[in-house]
This record gives C-alpha cells, sequence and structure tokens, in this order.
C-alpha cells in the first residue's frame, strides 16, 4: 500500500516536473520572440530616420548655389553616413519624366513600347490616357471614352480632368497592374512638360525621345553618369546639341533614399518634394509624395 502511493506520488512529481520544465520553455520561447521583434522594431525605426535622413541631405544638397558642390538631379546614387547607416539617395528633378498630364501621345507611345507593348496596344493605350484627361467625350484615334469602358465591362468611365495621382494611370482602360509597376517611377504630375528634359531623364524616358533610340539613349546615359561637375571636361550633348549635363533642376524633385545597417537591416523611402520654405512647418520643402518601401 505504502510502495503504491509512493509510486503515485512520484509520477504525480514527474508530471508537475514536465509541465514545469513546459512552462518554462514556453516563456523562454515568448521572451526570445518579443526580443527578437523588440530588436527588429528597433532596428527599423533606426534605418528609417536615416533614410529620412538621406532625403533632408538631399534637399540640402539641391539647395547649394555652387553647382561644383551641388548634386545633380539625374538619378545617379550618391553614397552617404549617418549614424552607422550606409544610405544611397538619388535625386531625379521630375522635369526627366513624362508627365501624364502634358505629354503628347506620340512620345507617350514610344515610352510605351519600351516596355515590350506591342505598336497597337501601346498607341490604343496612349491615346486612352490623352481621353481620361481631356475635358471633352471626343474619342482620340484609337482612344477610349465612356463608351469603350462600358463595353469592356467597366463600371466607370474617364475623368475628363488631369489626372491628380500616378496611381490613377491604373484605371486607363488597356492599363494593367505589371505594366504600372514598370512605367510608374518614370511618371509625373509635377513637370507640366509636353516633352521630358533629357537632362534629366532615365533611359526608358530617353529613347522615347525623337531622333532616339534604345543603343543611344544608353550611351547618351553612360556618358551624363561620367561626368563629373566638380572635375569638370568636354560637355556631354544630344545629337541636337541639347545639353545632357545640367546640375540646376526644377525645384520639383524625386528622392529615393535607402539605409542600410551594418546588421543588414534596411528600409527605403521613396518621395517627391518641391523646394520651398513652408511656413506652418518651418521646413525647407514641401511633399508632394512619401512612400515607405520594404523593411527586411
Amino acid at each position: 500500500m505504502i510502495a503504491t502511493q509512493r509510486g503515485a506520488a512520484f509520477l504525480i512529481v514527474m508530471w508537475l516536473l514536465a509541465l514545469l520544465a513546459i512552462i518554462l520553455g514556453a516563456f523562454a520561447l515568448l521572451a526570445r520572440s518579443e526580443r527578437l521583434q523588440a530588436r527588429h522594431l528597433y532596428d527599423t525605426t533606426q534605418a528609417r530616420y536615416a533614410a529620412e535622413a538621406g532625403v533632408h541631405r538631399a534637399v540640402f544638397a539641391m539647395a547649394i548655389p555652387d553647382p561644383t558642390q551641388r548634386w545633380v538631379p539625374d538619378g545617379r546614387p550618391y553614397t552617404i553616413e549617418f549614424g552607422g547607416a550606409q544610405i544611397e539617395v538619388e535625386v531625379t528633378d521630375e522635369t526627366g519624366k513624362i508627365d501624364l498630364n502634358s505629354v503628347d501621345v506620340t512620345v507617350l507611345s514610344q515610352f510605351l513600347m519600351g516596355f515590350e507593348l506591342p505598336l497597337d496596344e501601346a498607341n490604343a493605350l496612349a491615346a486612352a490616357i490623352i481621353d481620361w484627361r481631356d475635358p471633352d467625350d471626343l474619342v482620340t484615334l484609337n482612344g477610349a471614352e465612356i463608351e469603350e469602358y462600358e463595353a469592356a465591362g467597366l463600371d466607370y468611365g474617364p475623368r475628363n480632368a488631369p489626372f491628380e495621382l500616378i496611381a490613377e494611370v491604373q484605371q486607363v482602360l488597356g492599363m494593367n497592374y505589371a505594366l504600372f509597376e514598370q512605367v510608374a517611377p518614370y511618371l509625373t504630375i509635377y513637370s507640366g512638360l509636353a516633352m521630358p528634359n533629357p537632362s534629366f531623364a532615365a533611359a526608358p524616358v530617353l529613347q522615347a525621345l525623337p531622333g532616339m533610340d534604345p543603343a543611344l539613349a544608353e550611351q547618351a546615359l553612360a556618358a551624363r553618369f561620367g561626368f563629373d561637375p566638380v572635375l569638370g571636361g568636354d560637355p556631354v550633348a544630344m545629337p541636337d546639341g541639347t545639353p545632357l549635363v545640367v546640375t540646376a533642376g526644377s525645384g520639383t524633385y524625386s528622392i529615393r533614399s535607402r539605409a542600410r545597417l551594418p546588421n543588414g537591416a534596411w528600409t527605403e523611402l521613396d518621395t517627391a518634394v518641391r523646394l520651398g520654405g513652408v511656413p506652418i512647418s518651418g521646413l525647407a520643402f514641401s511633399v508632394l509624395r512619401w512612400q515607405d518601401g520594404a523593411q527586411p
């Protein structure tokens, strides 16, 4: 009887010890998970503020009066260090992009074909973009007004007013998300130019300009990036003599700032800003677009 009781007590103690071990293990796992989450939050916050510092550094660099010290806003990368983080910053003048509210159908169609869109589809999409922004209900050649949207089974039609957001172009008949992701970095609504400025244009935009092709655009881009305002040298120009290196921008820029910490954590900011004092906020620029990118 006593032996049986002792055996039962022993089993109870063993079960209690096993249960205690499980509880302690769960607590240790929970504590480790919370520590990792806290570390992740700390790293991403640190990286984000470093990326934000990159944006402010770019604004400061674009306001420098000396053209040899001012950054060139043509998308070339600049590397800086802040708080132990390595930051890569690219500044692109908005006049070097395709303005959805101003570009003509020819340049727009040529630009779209640079993304492997067939000629007929590029012409149709370019015309549909024009029809989206123009104030009338007259169909541009190959374009789309309300009847074409209804025929496609859509319950909306063109705005018949200027684009208010770049993302709005996704609603245009013929546009899909995969294509939008490819073209979005080269689109703007802030320049007001029918023809992008080649001094700040990326390769897909350059090759859409009259007299250019992909090979010539790549050559022009390589020559432009190879020109250092500090060192000087022969000016880089388009075949027609248009300068390809201009350090003075329009004052409205896209800034992409990517910060990486020594442990590999990183984050990216994609912004559009316009230089000029903002009395209410006290900032030296106004924010037109601010998008947080991916984190580790």
